[in-house]
């Protein structure tokens, strides 16, 4: 199935979900309207049987952020970017760090503002070699938004962090996969084949072992050492009393490949 902005398509096989953002001449910039299609995709996806989702950019760009043509700036009555913020920036992040699904994020071409922040809000990012990040906000006088001020710091520490945010500078894929943005660097025309392999890889494993995995990491965030062990134990207690728990032990003592379907 398809939205003009936003293309999507489930592989029966894999259980792989692939998003296309789909506005090339724009870079993929976001309109609301493209918004309201990958919220419908997400819903369509998470309500079928996927078991992990790749998301990339068509043409040359991953995304560029907020397209500025999609805002008004007529004097008195200009956009409200905390309420543009509020009902589509936010809950697409938010939704993406919380969501059962392993998600990655195929970064080909230009990741900017917005784009660069959504590509961290996913769980892992596969970038081309002529891929880059870019915090652009400043250049408009404005700031990182769509969750870059915890993310970015998280990924390359804060004083990188403060650097990129202040200069808008650009970060090659090379400088953001050794700086922890980017967990595997590809050639441009292996991107698309690459992040494909590692959502099957995904798609294979236990789903709800990796929906608890993306549970715990988040919550490693705000947690005190002593409620993150509490949070692991009961998480644990739950896990090892279930189906995909005893098939992975049967698997290894028969030394075979194991065959989860729990969810």
């Amino acid at each position: 199935m398809s939205e003009k902005s936003v293309l999507y398509h489930i592989d029966g096989d894999t259980r792989v979900a692939t998003i296309t953002l789909n506005r090339p001449d724009k870079l993929n910039s976001f309109t609301r309207e493209m918004h309201g299609h990958l919220s419908h995709a997400l819903t369509e996806i998470e309500a079928s049987n996927a078991r992990a989702v790749v998301i990339t950019g068509a043409g040359r760009g991953f995304c560029a952020g907020q397209d500025l043509a999609d805002l008004d700036f007529t004097p008195g009555s200009m956009s409200d970017l905390g309420e543009l913020i509020d009902a589509h920036f936010n809950p697409l992040v938010r939704r993406l760090q919380t969501m059962s699904l392993p998600v990655i994020a195929a970064v080909n071409g230009t990741a900017a503002g917005a784009g660069a922040n959504l590509a961290m809000a996913c769980d892992l990012v596969i970038a081309a070699r002529s891929a880059s990040f870019i915090q652009a906000f400043v250049k408009i006088g404005l700031v990182p938004d769509s969750g870059g001020t915890w993310l970015l710091p998280r990924r390359v520490g804060e004083a990188r962090a403060l650097a990129l945010a202040l200069t808008g500078d650009k970060l090659s894929a090379e400088k953001a996969e050794a700086w922890g943005i980017v967990w595997r660097l590809v050639e441009d025309s292996e991107l698309q084949q690459a992040a494909a392999q590692l959502a099957a890889q995904l798609a294979q494993q236990p789903a709800r072992a990796v929906a608890s995995i993306k549970q715990l990491m988040r919550a490693s965030a705000s947690n005190t050492f002593d409620a993150q062990l509490d949070l692991e134990r009961d998480i644990q207690r739950e896990l090892g009393a279930s189906p995909d728990y005893i098939e992975g032990v049967a698997a290894f003592k028969e030394k075979r490949a194991p065959r989860f379907e729990g969810l």
